[in-house]
């Protein structure tokens, strides 16, 4: 009953004037980030932070957050009906969904994508409202070890499910680990690797290095594509799917759902995971396997329907652990952060207003998503016709706005520069962001944690062995570790890259 008087007190939050338009203002910048190729949610995400700085924590979040599910939308109509992913979690979807659209079925392939999307959103909403209080409680629990033991598995799964060589996601992480030590130590307070200077005693500032590794670096490696776009021209009808395509995907959109939601709360799965395996096993327990490729509906449900339920589900770590487990969410941890709030096993105790407010607005920026997507399609197919020429100089504005107006200091603009080039170089020799941006920002709690561990058993290393919940997620991590560097498994594990 608790849950139900909450969930009724973040209706009330959800439904101001004000978080209702910033939910649409997130869910309809998020669609059109979806669209764009090449143009993801992290990157999104860092260009509005700025933007929040003068609101209200709880109107952030939730704009915020709007952009994340948002783009997931967006995604699957870019692939239906031009046969490009705008998002890497719907890149499966063109399998299915342009071969449809060629046969003349784009409208019900677009409609079982929305109402699937719809669907499994909703049901990973009501399981983020069931689950994350208790596993909150929890996390009470815990100490110092436990935490600690926690951000390493996070980090060690996240370089397991990145693309290329693994040695280049951990030295990612690690580097990620040294930027977060600049500045004030921790515990000592000591000034480190500040080469002196005053403005990096608070270390280095978060939305430059976040909007210069995915906004610039985006726009720099866009530049040099040329994509050759072929748009469905035919007009999009019957998009509501009919009784035979409903009875072909229902199935399907359940699957999925369960596939996401559990796929959301594993560090480094999200949604690009959770399409591909919701995928494959559709294909795997179908009748007529053959067909796929071909254009079947259920593999246009199916991955569309995981990877908003994994969306949804990805919130529970960081609200509950205070724990990033994709870089889109790593880069909303990030805005907590800007605003003054930890998320962690205390947010939904101190901050029920965020926490109830944000699960309530996802209930409406998904209805709104429903609404945006089904008759606005013909809008966002000509934006994909906007050439990128166009859209760089405005992203690139928007960027050195966003920088600039943090702290109005010019130093800024140049580390957002410096980590745009920065980020441009990681991309062109499959160096990936992600690691760096969850060491960057884990880096800082997981010393704290260490050293108070550290402090509380009078520097035993032992003590973190002794303690049943450190040990098991140690030695998850370990093994999850050397089964990457071992080259036995390493010639085996798939290559499937985390979303970015």
């Amino acid at each position: 009953m608790e849950v139900f008087n909450s969930i009724a007190y973040g209706f009330k939050i959800a439904f101001q004037i004000q978080n209702i338009y910033l939910c649409f203002l997130g869910v309809l910048f998020g669609t059109f980030t979806g669209v764009l190729p090449g143009f993801g949610p992290s990157a999104a995400m860092a260009l509005l932070i700025p933007l929040t700085f003068g609101l209200p924590s709880v109107s952030s979040i939730i704009l915020l957050a709007g952009i994340y599910y948002g783009s997931m939308y967006g995604g699957s109509t870019a692939s239906i009906l031009v046969n490009i992913p705008g998002e890497a979690a719907s890149a499966i979807t063109c399998l299915e969904g342009y071969p449809m659209a060629k046969a003349g079925r784009a409208g019900p392939a677009l409609g079982i994508s929305a109402f699937g999307s719809l669907i499994g959103a909703t049901i990973a909403i009501i399981g983020l409202m069931f689950v994350a209080p208790p596993i909150s409680e929890f996390a009470l629990k815990f100490g110092p070890h436990e935490f600690f033991s926690i951000m390493v598995l996070g980090l060690t799964i996240v370089t397991y499910v990145s693309t290329g060589p693994v040695i280049k996601a951990l030295m990612m992480a690690a580097l990620g680990l040294i930027l977060g030590s600049v500045g004030m130590g921790v515990i000592s307070g000591e000034p480190r690797l500040n080469f002196g200077t005053r403005y990096l005693l608070d270390g280095i500032p978060l939305v430059p290095l976040v909007m210069g590794l995915f906004g610039i670096s985006e726009v720099l490696l866009n530049l040099e594509k040329t994509l050759k776009v072929e748009i469905y021209e035919k007009s999009v009808k019957d998009i509501l799917p009919s009784l035979q395509d409903w009875g072909a995907s229902i199935w399907a959109i359940l699957r999925g759902t369960v596939i996401g939601f559990f796929c959301g709360l594993l560090p480094g799965a999200g949604p690009v995971i959770a399409s591909f395996i919701s995928y494959a096993v559709e294909k795997k327990i179908s009748k007529h396997p053959e067909k796929f490729g071909t254009g079947v509906i259920e593999g246009v449900a199916s991955p569309e329907t995981a990877n908003n339920a994994a969306v949804q589900a990805a919130f529970i770590p960081l609200f509950t652990l205070g724990i990033p487990v994709t870089p889109a969410i790593a880069v909303l941890f990030g805005a907590f952060l800007v605003h003054g709030i930890v998320p962690g096993p205390l947010l939904i105790s101190q901050k029920p207003d965020l926490f109830w407010g944000v699960v309530a607005s996802m209930y409406l920026g998904n209805i709104m998503l429903l609404v945006l997507n089904l008759p606005l399609i013909n809008l966002w197919v000509r934006i994909v016709r906007i050439p990128y020429v166009f859209l760089f100089p405005l992203i690139l504005l928007f960027c050195l706005i966003g920088a600039f107006s943090m702290d109005f200091s010019v130093a800024d603009i140049y580390f957002m520069l410096i980590f745009g080039v920065m980020g441009y170089i990681m991309k062109k020799f499959q160096y990936e962001g992600a690691p760096l941006i969850l060491g960057f920002i884990l880096g800082p709690a997981m010393e704290k944690a260490v050293r108070q561990a550290l402090i509380i058993s009078h520097g035993d290393f032992g003590s973190f062995w002794v303690r049943p919940i450190c040990a098991v997620t140690l030695s998850v991590a370990a093994f999850l570790l050397l089964t990457n560097i071992l080259p036995y498994f390493k010639s085996r594990r798939p290559a499937i890259g985390i979303e970015e």
